[in-house]
């Protein structure tokens, strides 16, 4: 016998099978909008930090984030952006701005520092930001932060 067993696809033949579109959802924007927003976005952030505005640049990324099939260069810019922000904020800094947040905008902060987190050699940024940002944010978001990201399936 020929057959390779391992490489059946059985959730072909369920009819019962949870697509990922069930899940959630879509982000109703076309993906090319979406991309050009994030690099709107990427420009004000730029401008908003020139004028040391940490918490305004943080509240400009963290709205609307791109999710969704067919958004990875969106989500790439973003995240990037996103880095760039916390690279810039000094570590006294951080309980500051993470207040001035709304829990929605902390739940999308940790899905990024997350995502951020599980980059190969977690990119331009050092462990230590990342991590004292997840430390800070749980601090005052608390866990139930934590819970909210790992469960939501909008993916950042």
């Amino acid at each position: 016998m020929d057959i390779n067993f391992r490489k059946i696809d059985i959730d072909a033949y369920d009819e019962d099978v949870l697509q990922e579109s069930e899940l959630y959802e879509s982000d109703p924007r076309n993906p090319s909008q979406v991309l050009n927003e994030a690099k709107q976005k990427q420009t004000a952030v730029r401008s908003s930090l020139a004028r040391n505005d940490i918490v305004g640049a943080l509240k400009t990324v963290l709205q609307d984030a791109p999710y969704g099939p067919h958004t990875d260069e969106a989500k790439n810019v973003t995240l990037q952006t996103l880095l760039t922000i916390l690279n810039s904020t000094k570590s006294t800094e951080i309980p500051g701005t993470i207040k001035q947040l709304s829990p929605d905008e902390q739940d999308t902060l940790m899905k990024y520092l997350y995502k951020g987190m599980a980059m190969p050699g977690w990119g331009d940024i050092s462990g230590s930001v990342l991590l004292g940002w997840h430390e800070k944010l749980t601090e005052i978001a608390g866990t139930g932060c934590i819970v909210r990201t790992m469960t939501d399936r909008r993916i950042v």
